[in-house]
């Protein structure tokens, strides 16, 4: 079918979108409706975590669809239970509320902190967040965000967020006051750049939170679910933190999200958070199989090993072309290009034929690579390859 042929005009018109309608997708790969393959290094933004439509996901939903789908929130299910007993089991955390989106987790721990602040903090409020950082496009998790100009898009913003500098522990210190709750950052900031909090900062916040019993919150919502070679981005570094929220790659392709805490911080009372699909179990069955997947031995030092070679891989890349080196954490890695020539080099990827690559470019002067973290060496080869094949057209 003809993209001429889909009335495209009936979706509101939210970002700019390229004249093609993807049908299907397995792995690593999508096919548009003309049939053209993609090698598809965003996979959702992260998202697809075992990649395009894996078999495990596939059983799930059909072996749940068959048993139960929607039974509320007002009673209990078994994959919901079963769920947030891995994640708890897997984890430093006692407690899970399950959402559909990484804003909702990240509102539902917003909303947490200052619940845990009125009880514990006489009513403290604000929640230290950091430039750059992304926690999504609710009203309150914008106001939470560092990304440039998203102060005044839909002003005025919820108030209660100071913001501080990654990797800069004296700009956190010098926040706190007797309203500070808690600080909130990702381990990996993704929209921003692909910039990782060092080991020795997110040991250093730690201490701080602690010395001024304030809370430690870890946005993994795009750092987590193996992404970084650790099932969670904190363990890297050696701490605990008080909340963590996931979703993208816990869900494998589904709206799922997690807002997880420890048991001292477990405060809401009946009434403070809910949920039509909270906890739904067709949704937690598919988290359940990509969780099993993920703890399957093997697979996350696969995940390291992966990183490692495309990491270096892109290196070879920028020397060949003269670029400017490459940073992230496992799965979840940035080329720094050095000139703001990112957007032309996604248009390019696409429709270089007759096999496409999709690239992702959050900043026009890096491109960002998160592709399934069961990738095969073979594909990342492919992507270098083809990668180097639009850099020489670029940069001529």
């Amino acid at each position: 079918m003809e993209y001429s042929q889909y009335n495209v005009n009936a979706l509101m018109y939210i970002t700019p979108r390229p004249e093609l309608v993807f049908t299907e997708g397995s792995g690593m790969w999508l096919t548009d409706n003309n049939g053209k393959r993609y090698l598809d290094y965003l996979q959702g933004w992260a998202v697809n975590c075992l990649g395009h439509s894996p078999q495990c996901i596939q059983d799930a939903l059909i072996k749940q669809s068959k048993t139960l789908i929607n039974p509320s929130p007002a009673f209990y299910n078994a994959p919901a239970i079963e769920l947030a007993s891995l994640l708890t089991a897997n984890s430093c955390f006692d407690r899970v509320f399950f959402a559909n989106s990484g804003a909702e987790a990240n509102e539902g721990a917003i909303k947490l902190a200052r619940k845990w602040g009125q009880k514990n903090k006489n009513g403290a409020f604000e929640i230290i967040t950091f430039d750059h950082g992304f926690h999504g496009r609710t009203l309150a998790t914008m106001s939470a965000s560092g990304k440039p100009g998203w102060d005044t898009i839909f002003a005025p913003q919820v108030s209660g967020f100071p913001k501080a500098d990654l990797n800069d522990i004296a700009s956190v210190e010098k926040l706190i006051t007797d309203k500070t709750v808690a600080v909130m950052l990702e381990p990996v900031q993704g929209e921003g750049g692909v910039l990782p909090a060092s080991r020795e900062f997110m040991q250093a916040l730690r201490a701080l939170t602690k010395k001024h019993n304030i809370l430690l919150i870890v946005d993994e919502v795009q750092s987590g679910m193996g992404r970084t070679g650790s099932l969670f981005a904190y363990e890297n570094s050696n701490v605990e933190p008080d909340i963590m929220t996931l979703a993208k790659g816990i869900g494998g392709g589904v709206p799922l999200a997690a807002l997880l805490c420890k048991e001292e911080v477990a405060c809401f009372v009946p009434g403070d958070q809910g949920g039509t699909y909270n906890g739904n179990p067709l949704i937690t069955a598919v988290g359940i199989a990509v969780l099993k997947a993920l703890l399957e031995p093997g697979f996350l030092a696969s995940v390291q090993e992966k990183s490692a070679y495309l990491s270096k891989a892109l290196l070879k890349l920028s020397e060949q072309f003269g670029l400017q080196g490459e940073r992230g954490e496992g799965l979840l890695r940035a080329l720094k290009l050095g000139s703001d020539i990112g957007p032309q080099i996604v248009e390019v990827a696409r429709n270089m034929g007759p096999v496409g690559l999709l690239l992702n470019s959050p900043r026009p002067d890096l491109l960002r690579f998160m592709p399934a973290l069961n990738v095969s060496i073979a594909e990342i080869d492919q992507m270098i390859d083809m990668l180097g094949q639009v850099l020489q057209q670029v940069k001529k």
